[in-house]
């Protein structure tokens, strides 16, 4: 069915009837703009059943200029403005961006990735993140104050990290305090230890700052883990439940120590046994890109494809991670392509974008999306060619259109909890 590295014109092929395959929504071949002046959503794609928060920042009309403009007068104004503005300009884009996008960032890869990147590029004036806003706030979080941070769509933000907000983490401590104290123990561990995923907003990052806690990733989570478990008894791990549970499982702990928060329950919905007795306390966040994977499909794929290679995300439910070959991150499951001998057979459990574009990039392998369904990240898809020519034009007339800031009250705390996950760098593999 991969017919190209695309996810765009696969989804118009299969629209217009001349590629096999399905799309989770049919709204997926309109423009990102169409759904900016419609009521707050993610948009279509993987987390359009998610509620979002009232709030939730929202993308104004784009200029009627860039809604018209077909592919060549973009990509003529994009490489013009990139060529006038040289090294004061640098454009990030994630994996799971569309192609469309990343043909002009200059950097590609995951968030921690990124992240280092614009921490790096101190010589650039304005860094246009071709992202979600969480992303962005990061690369504001790790610029200097003489630099501008441009999302491109104020719309792409990220369910996931909106499953977890600074008013539930804080009533969330507040319950856990009370039934924990806040006196260390004999070892002079104290009895939790605030752990926040990536994906999550810079006033999670704050409060984890704030409170002798820690960022991670998802290459490095397990490191994070060891990190909080000398300092903590236990470990409050947001937003991702799934991304805790595979990786305090894979480190030996119980899952029945392993409670789920709820943070529309008193105690989370448990009791307050379950909590003392606790090593890990989840939250109920997810990612909706990841929870499409299921067991079945590993299945299929084992029967249609024998030897095939399962690689999932370990954002993706344990009983996925734990049917899978192996689980990693998105800078993993790449390397493990690249690395593997011609001829390889791979099923991958992430975002379509990505895995079409590993497939494009190395013929030599056959490989696939676990998920038959073309559902691409809602939010990744709400940037586009348009709002990336429309930003850099501005810039160009010296105007920072959609700049990303995040307040020093929060930023100080939050570059805390960055440096720390920072410093937790995972043992150098030997192999993937």
């Amino acid at each position: 069915m991969t017919l190209t590295a695309s996810v765009d014109t696969t989804l118009t092929q299969i629209s217009a009837g001349t590629a096999p395959g399905a799309a989770c929504s049919p709204d997926l071949v309109e423009k990102p703009w169409v759904f900016d002046l419609r009521a707050p959503g993610y948009g279509p794609g993987s987390s359009m059943g998610d509620v979002i928060p009232a709030g939730s920042p929202r993308q104004g009309a784009l200029p009627a200029f860039y809604r018209e403009a077909d592919a060549a007068e973009l990509d003529r104004r994009i490489l013009a403005a990139k060529e006038a503005l040289g090294d004061r300009l640098v454009i990030l884009g994630h994996f799971y961006q569309r192609d469309e996008v990343l043909a002009y960032a200059d950097y590609v890869g995951d968030s921690f990735q990124l992240a280092t990147a614009a921490r790096e590029r101190t010589d650039a004036e304005a860094i246009v993140f071709c992202g979600v806003h969480f992303m962005a706030e990061t690369a504001d979080l790790l610029s200097t104050d003489e630099q501008s941070v441009i999302l491109p769509n104020l719309a792409a933000g990220c369910s996931m990290a909106d499953m977890a907000n600074i008013d539930q983490v804080e009533e969330c401590w507040e319950q856990l305090a009370e039934l924990y104290g806040t006196e260390p123990d004999a070892d002079g561990r104290v009895p939790v230890i605030p752990v926040t995923y990536m994906n999550s907003s810079a006033a999670l990052k704050g409060f984890c700052g704030r409170n002798g806690g820690i960022v991670c990733t998802s290459s490095n989570a397990q490191t994070v883990l060891e990190w909080a478990f000398e300092r903590g008894q236990r470990v409050l791990f947001f937003p991702d439940q799934h991304l805790g549970r595979n990786t305090a499982k894979a480190m030996g702990v119980p899952l029945d120590l392993m409670p789920m928060w709820n943070p529309n329950k008193p105690l989370g919905g448990n009791d307050a046994s379950a909590l003392k007795d606790s090593r890990v306390i989840l939250w109920h966040g997810f990612c909706s890109v990841h929870k499409r994977f299921t067991v079945d499909q590993i299945a299929k794929a084992r029967t249609e494809f024998p030897g095939v290679r399962v690689i999932v995300h370990p954002e993706c439910p344990m009983p996925v991670v734990d049917a899978a070959d192996e689980s990693g991150s998105t800078d993993y499951i790449r390397k493990a392509i690249e690395a593997a001998p011609a001829g390889s057979t791979f099923a991958i459990g992430t975002e379509i974008n990505l895995v079409q574009r590993l497939a494009a990039e190395h013929p030599e392998h056959t490989i696939f999306c676990l998920d038959p369904v073309i559902c691409p990240c809602s939010t990744m898809y709400r940037i586009h060619p348009g709002y990336l020519a429309w930003v850099l034009d501005a810039l160009l007339g010296g105007e920072v259109l959609n700049q990303i800031t995040v307040s020093d009250e929060v930023a100080l705390p939050a570059r805390i909890a960055l440096e720390r996950m920072l410093a937790a760098r995972p043992p150098v593999p030997t192999g993937v």
